[in-house]
């Protein structure tokens, strides 16, 4: 049997709905507990943070790692393919069936539909009001990652000096022999 990720880990909990396995990454769990931590609804109880869903107020928990103990997902309040970025400001804790139901229901839209831009007002005024500095207490990571800040880009000075890429001698472009 093929071992996931360092990078990835496996979820055992309450089935969200038919099943109860599911990947998280490792970065989803740092976002996901510094969202919460910046919350002022979730509250430090035991090892876990509890607290709601920005849509329906439903009570949520994660563990202070960031892993989901109950139906919590993180929600890009501005969609990521509509330019929305992992940026904490445009991140929220919702539950899934919210967090599903926004997604069906304004993920595909225009981004200037009026009924797009009209929730996610809503949402970032309700992530406003809920805005406070990080819970004391809690060990939490970096949030800038040092992989996700490096880029593959050379200048052209660099570009100049790289050899030329090998052909594999496979794929398409495969000679035959006669």
């Amino acid at each position: 049997m093929k071992k996931p990720s360092p990078r990835r880990r496996w979820h055992t909990g309450r089935p969200l709905s038919c099943g109860s396995l599911w990947i998280v990454s490792a970065r989803t769990h740092k976002l996901m507990l510094w969202c919460a931590a910046t919350d002022a609804t979730f509250a430090l109880v035991g090892d876990q943070l509890v607290g709601k869903c920005i849509h329906c107020r439903r009570r949520l928990a994660i563990t202070t790692r960031g892993e989901p103990v109950s139906a919590a997902t993180l929600e890009h309040i501005l969609p990521r393919h509509h330019g929305g970025t992992d940026a904490l400001d445009n991140l929220a804790i919702a539950c899934k069936s919210c967090n599903n139901l926004k997604g069906s229901r304004q993920d595909n839209r225009r981004a200037d539909d009026p009924g797009l831009l009209r929730v996610v007002e809503t949402l970032r005024s309700r992530r406003a009001e809920r805005e406070r500095a990080p819970l004391e207490g809690l060990d939490l990571p970096p949030l800038e990652d040092p992989v996700a800040d490096e880029t593959d880009e050379t200048d052209e000075a660099d570009a100049a000096t790289l050899p030329e890429p090998r052909r594999s001698g496979r794929g398409r472009g495969r000679r035959r022999r006669r």
